[in-house]
């Protein structure tokens, strides 16, 4: 399994894990990322491409480019800044790739750790849709990642019932649990997504301000999402 990481685990108890299908992984998720790193202290991210996410059932939802080519671009980003690590695990596990296996994992894996799992607003809205959803809460915090003025309404109940009992504003007491609370937080988001950015590649649309150089070039040269 290959783990690529640049920090020491003596150094640090924090763990930020960005999972998906990173198909194309794209400047959006290193903004999400990065502030979220910043925001909370961590000095090391973990970006986990997913095999197949079980939310994405249909032909049209499910990855454009193939696992090895994903699992390069991931990696290639991963490799450009100090901040970020990469893990295969799903990609090697294979099938539908849960959360909760992948936290369970990582749980066993650094025991003196305090996960975060990053997710964006529309991961939340759905968050009572996950396998375990509860058993991953558990394990781990959940950082949702909004836009300018989100709509809690758009939550259902089961959800706000989850807000009215995990929900933590405040980093410090945030900090004193070892999980099972959900911090909000707002980046500076880059709007655009990896559906769109292979929308603008297939009608040969410049992609430069919402792709790394590196993973521009690699698309380009493997001819992607064409």
């Amino acid at each position: 399994m290959n783990q690529t990481s640049k920090h020491s685990d003596a150094m640090d108890s924090n763990l930020g894990i960005f999972g998906g299908s990173f198909d194309p992984i794209h400047l959006g998720h290193v903004e999400s990322a990065t502030h979220v790193a910043n925001e909370l202290g961590l000095s090391e991210v973990r970006f986990i491409p997913a095999y197949v996410s079980p939310h994405k059932t249909t032909k049209a939802l499910t990855p454009h480019a193939t696992t090895e080519q994903r699992h390069t671009m991931v990696e290639k980003l991963c490799q450009q800044n100090s901040l970020f690590s990469f893990d295969d695990r799903e990609l090697v596990r294979g099938g539908h790739s849960f959360t909760l296996e992948t936290v369970q994992e990582l749980s066993r894996q650094y025991p003196a750790k305090t996960l975060y799992l990053i997710i964006g607003m529309d991961s939340l809205i759905n968050f009572d849709k996950w396998h375990g959803y509860l058993d991953i809460l558990t394990l781990c915090h959940l950082v949702v990642n909004t836009r300018p003025n989100y709509c809690i309404d758009e939550v259902n109940a089961t959800i706000k019932t989850l807000l009215n009992n995990h929900q933590e504003t405040n980093i410090a007491t945030l900090k004193k649990f070892p999980a099972g609370k959900i911090y909000f937080t707002q980046p500076n988001h880059i709007d655009i997504s990896s559906t769109n950015i292979r929308q603008r590649l297939k009608q040969q649309q410049n992609c430069q301000e919402y792709l790394h150089p590196e993973i521009l070039e690699f698309i380009h040269k493997n001819k992607l999402y064409r």
